[in-house]
């Protein structure tokens, strides 16, 4: 075998066993953040409904409800890894309105200025959900138990 061929065989096999951690990281932080950012929400609802209302985003009260239902509950479910994929869209869809209505002159001027935009509060947020969706959970999650018991 050329020393090459060795050394990417040994670091995709290397690479490999890091997928699963580094999968049970970002759900295990940005879990815990989502569901903090949606407490927050939840517990001083006039908070954001006043920041709605000045966005001009329609319904505001019931919007900023359902934004902190959304993230809190999609948090923790992200957390425990249940249900991930499909916890992800409605965090993905949170993410790209704050993105279209709080961070719009960052999307008008994303490639003028993309330090704006991957520097815009949303977007840890957005990536996490993203590479969650693409991926899945992971090994570390109630999701691969379900799978294993159901493959039983």
């Amino acid at each position: 075998m050329k020393p090459w061929t060795l050394a990417n065989t040994l670091l995709d096999r290397t690479a490999g066993y890091l997928a699963d951690p580094f999968l049970l990281g970002i759900r295990l932080y940005w879990g815990w953040q989502f569901f903090q950012t949606g407490k927050g929400k939840l517990s001083d609802i006039s908070v954001p409904t006043a920041f709605f209302t000045e966005l001009g985003i329609p319904f505001p009260q019931l919007n900023a409800c359902m934004a902190g239902c959304t993230e809190c509950l999609g948090g923790l479910l992200l957390l425990v890894g249940l249900f991930s994929r499909v916890t992800c869209v409605p965090l993905i869809f949170t993410m790209l309105v704050a993105y279209s209505t709080a961070h719009l002159d960052v999307v008008k001027t994303i490639w003028a200025d993309a330090d704006s935009f991957v520097s815009a509060p949303p977007f840890l947020f957005l990536f996490a959900a993203v590479t969650v969706f693409i991926f899945g959970p992971g090994k570390f999650s109630v999701d691969e138990l379900l799978r294993r018991w159901k493959a039983r």
